[in-house]
């Protein structure tokens, strides 16, 4: 008989125990439903239905980021943004991504009004994205400049002799897949990096000298590679003013119209989910946390390749020099 009574008991231990998680799991699917049907609706984004200022932060290495590019073009095409703050905190990237990313704030700044603000560095590719703005600012001592092109590319041949291995090749002409990691460089493969590296640096003056109003021998003496602080770039012309975002504002509402006091609200890639019209804060949540697992595991992978090797092809970036090792 006390052998039923305990079998009853853990029977309805089990059965509540079965209506509290399937009470705690119809919950939770309610509120990721109700969350993305709100977002799908426009209340999660009420704030950028009604007038503001769009904040588009540039942040880190640049590199062709279609995403980003969308996101620019839905700013371009949104009525409640009456002006846009590109902040850039970039020390360059890519030369082609640097160049998708200028042509997409330019055709974002035939629509709205563009002001670019340096914040800490905005330097090589990173000052390229600023060109495509009307007005630059910059913190007086701000990292600027480093208009250049660079190609790196390393050599192992001396290692490889050391070890006892030997590479060798077939190829249709002596510069096809020039430079190699395994022999030394010729003459003639220097000269085509060197013929690549210009073409793409004088495109780079020639756009300084264009967006800043000076000719193209100005822009050259600004362009040999050096740094400047926000203060040396404004003397040179490479900006416009000294100062923040509060600067920043104060053109838009002065030079071009924007009415005062409107509020900033960001835009990010991160943020746009119109490609998934159910999706809610929980669920992306989710999905971040899946792909951080990942992308954590791939960073700490490639953190085994030296820097100069993780961009392809043309490369427009400042690398700032590491502290040396101190000496006890």
């Amino acid at each position: 008989m006390s052998l039923d009574a305990d079998a009853l008991v853990d029977r309805r231990r089990m059965r509540r125990k079965l209506s509290f998680w399937r009470g705690a799991a119809f919950i939770l699917v309610a509120l990721v439903v109700i969350a993305g049907i709100a977002y799908a609706a426009g209340f999660a984004g009420i704030g950028k239905r009604s007038a503001h200022i769009a904040r588009l932060s540039i942040d880190g290495v640049i590199l062709e980021n279609r995403d980003q590019l969308k996101l620019i073009e839905k700013i371009s095409k949104a009525k409640a943004v009456k002006g846009v703050i590109l902040s850039i905190n970039s020390p360059g990237g890519s030369t082609t991504g640097g160049e998708a990313l200028y042509d997409a704030l330019r055709k974002l700044a035939e629509k709205k009004p563009l002001v670019a603000e340096i914040r800490t560095v905005g330097a090589s590719a990173g000052y390229m994205i600023a060109l495509s703005a009307d007005h630059i600012v910059a913190r007086y001592n701000s990292i600027t400049g480093s208009i250049g092109v660079l190609f790196q590319f390393g050599n192992i041949a001396k290692l490889m002799e050391t070890l006892g291995v030997q590479m060798d090749a077939v190829k249709s002409a002596p510069l096809k897949a020039e430079p190699d990691f395994y022999t030394p460089t010729s003459p003639e493969a220097r000269a085509m990096l060197k013929t690549l590296v210009m073409d793409s640096y004088d495109w780079f003056v020639n756009l300084v000298a264009e967006r800043r109003g000076l000719s193209v021998e100005e822009a050259r003496s600004r362009a040999d590679g050096q740094i400047y602080t926000g203060h040396n770039a404004l003397d040179l012309k490479l900006i416009d003013a000294i100062g923040g975002e509060d600067a920043a504002i104060s053109w838009l509402e002065t030079e071009r119209s924007v009415a005062k006091d409107l509020p900033v609200i960001n835009w990010s890639v991160d943020e746009d989910q119109d490609g998934l019209p159910l999706a809610s804060s929980m669920s992306q949540s989710l999905g971040e946390g899946f792909a951080k697992g990942l992308t954590g595991s791939l960073g700490a992978a490639k953190g085994l390749i030296p820097r100069g090797l993780t961009l392809d092809g043309l490369v427009s970036v400042w690398q700032a020099p590491e502290a040396a090792d101190e000496n006890p």
